[in-house]
């Protein structure tokens, strides 16, 4: 648990494991660092990790004008060079993904395996019509009127019904723990990712990647993954079943088994 000072500002990490394989995640745009925390125990036993919060995120840096995605891409290289790190499989889910799309067009040769998870190439009109109710939402600071309007569209019809103690609690955590501060930051990150297209950038990523997508994603619908799949020469996709947005939540086993399994498989060949 330390910070890097870069040219843009603090950012907050977390290095976790000794493996020599490392896997570095970058988060979706209301986590954090702490968000990975329940799956640390098991995630340990296979990969060295690192967790990084991006600028207006966590613990790092909250800026104090708007940005484009690529000063979090640089964020993503100061971490690596910061760090000396070697054999980096990039995982990033939502806008962490976005994030990672933009970085590995950017930094060519950086890393050595790529995971985009329930994320999309470009911020089509209905994402970015998302991404406006949300700033609405947040220009409340309220955290239940906050919650109401973001939360019900990130999970599945099953989760939801099934799991209504668990959003309940993160309903009061909301009210609790996000101050003006924090609906300022989320407001920019939502911005930042308006102009997000990488469209025309997937066609040059080299690297293994591993496209995942759910079922049941309304903000980034499989039709989202499909399409990075067709363009990414080197990509394999994964759909988890009955499962919407945070698939690393409501299906972490299928979720976690599949970015070790590739971490650990990618680039491989099997005579059969």
């Amino acid at each position: 648990m330390a910070f890097l000072k870069t040219n843009n500002g603090k950012v907050y990490y977390e290095v976790h494991g000794e493996s020599a394989k490392t896997l570095m995640i970058l988060n979706g745009i209301m986590m954090s660092s702490a968000s990975w925390k329940p799956f640390l125990t098991y995630l340990v036993n296979h990969v060295k990790v690192v967790l990084v919060d991006f600028f207006d995120q966590g613990k790092s840096e909250y800026l104090d004008a708007d940005y484009d995605q690529t000063i979090q891409s640089e964020l993503v290289s100061d971490i690596i060079n910061g760090l000396n790190l070697k054999s980096v499989t990039l995982l990033g889910i939502s806008y962490g993904g976005e994030v990672a799309m933009n970085f590995v067009t950017r930094y060519p040769g950086v890393i050595e395996n790529l995971i985009l998870a329930n994320t999309t190439a470009y911020t089509g009109k209905q994402l970015k019509a998302i991404g406006v109710n949300w700033i609405h939402a947040a220009s409340t600071y309220d955290g239940k009127k906050f919650f109401s309007a973001t939360i019900p569209h990130i999970y599945s019809t099953g989760f939801y019904e099934s799991r209504a103690d668990w959003l309940e609690a993160r309903e009061k955590m909301f009210d609790q723990l996000f101050d003006d501060r924090w609906y300022e930051g989320f407001i920019r990150l939502v911005r930042s990712a308006e102009t997000h297209d990488e469209r025309e950038n997937l066609k040059y990523i080299n690297v293994p990647t591993l496209v995942i997508g759910a079922s049941e994603d309304i903000i980034t619908p499989l039709s989202c993954q499909k399409e990075i799949v067709e363009n990414i020469p080197d990509s394999k996709f994964l759909v988890i079943e009955n499962c919407g947005h945070a698939s690393m939540y409501e299906k972490p086993t299928e979720f976690f088994s599949s970015v070790i399994g590739f971490v650990y498989t990618a680039g491989c060949t099997f005579k059969i």
